[in-house]
């Protein structure tokens, strides 16, 4: 007797959890074929989920290929040191020596007096205005290229090692710019997210207010449920399995539109980047990104359900 009481409540145990999976099954099913019979409408929810959702990924996508862009940038980044006037050969050949056994630093490019002036004087045009001065203006310059990968406060840190070193009398970042670049992106980046939560927000009430449709115009069928005596679970079920499909298929939708998009703007992109001597192709969302997409798609449509199923539900009472 003792021996059998474990195996029964196993077996109890497993005749709920076969009874909850199948529960959730037919309503999952069920749910899926209501949408079936009503293509319009269950086309024209998911339309608007899909470009509530598509906003703000697709731009988030295209922030993300322009940081790529800014990336290889960074790559190509270079800082002068102008040394002191009159600064003899020997001491700016030790010092750039000395700077390439940097562990940071990838080349150090010599640039002499007389190599600057004879660049300025072809440049300029000014030749016979050159000729006419006594002794050369120019500095020595150390053209530094640090290794690819620094980020910007390692690129800063190295920035202040240099302004240290002795002879050196001004520095520049050639790419201060880039700096504040990342700044007006990381402003353009938060100011999307802002739209994507108020968009979600729309998605929930877009959801919220289908489902609101649907039970009411289940609700014979709602009230004849209750009268036979099924739960609110029960009932509540298929409701919350349709705003899931919503998502889903707001989800799906939204991540075809982004890929319509980036085929749209692929060609232009890479004809501008050969222009530039690139090889930059704009990237999608890649399967990881469709999942991301959709997961985010079917938990706003669950939220929209279950705010909705769980005000009006609770009204439908027999009488």
């Amino acid at each position: 007797m003792a021996a059998g009481n474990p195996r029964a409540r196993s077996n109890r145990l497993r005749q709920s959890v076969d009874a909850w999976g199948s529960a959730h099954l037919r309503a999952l099913f069920a749910s899926l074929g209501r949408l079936y019979r009503a293509p319009l409408p269950s086309l024209m929810t998911a339309a608007v989920i899909a470009i509530a959702l598509a906003l703000p990924a697709g731009f988030l996508l295209m922030l993300a290929n322009a940081e790529r862009v800014v990336g290889s940038w960074e790559g190509n980044a270079q800082i002068s040191l102008f040394l002191e006037l009159g600064t003899d050969a020997e001491h700016y050949r030790a010092l750039a020596r000395e700077l390439r056994g940097h562990t940071q630093i990838d080349s150090v490019d010599v640039i002499t007096p007389e190599a600057a002036l004879e660049e300025f004087r072809r440049l300029s045009g000014f030749q016979e205005a050159m000729d006419l001065l006594d002794d050369n203006p120019l500095p020595p310059v150390l053209v530094v290229r640090p290794v690819s990968g620094l980020t910007p406060a390692e690129v800063d840190e190295l920035v202040g090692d240099l302004q240290t070193q002795s002879a050196v009398e001004q520095l520049r970042l050639d790419q201060e710019w880039l700096q504040r670049l990342h700044g007006i992106m990381q402003l353009i980046q938060r100011g999307i997210w802002v739209i994507a939560v108020l968009l979600a927000v729309a998605v929930i009430l877009v959801v919220g207010n289908t489902i609101r449709l649907d039970i009411q115009n289940r609700r014979d069928e709602i009230v004849v449920a209750k009268l036979i005596g099924a739960t609110d679970a029960f009932i509540r079920r298929p409701f919350l399995y349709e705003g899931i499909w919503y998502g889903i298929a707001g989800g799906l939708l939204a991540a075809l539109l982004i890929e319509v998009g980036r085929l749209l703007l692929g060609g232009p992109a890479r004809e501008l980047a050969v222009l530039y001597g690139s090889s930059f192709s704009l990237q999608g969302l890649g399967f990881v990104g469709i999942l991301r997409l959709t997961l985010a798609g079917s938990l706003l449509g669950l939220l929209g359900s279950w705010t909705a199923v769980g005000r009006h539900l609770a009204a439908i009472e027999p009488r």
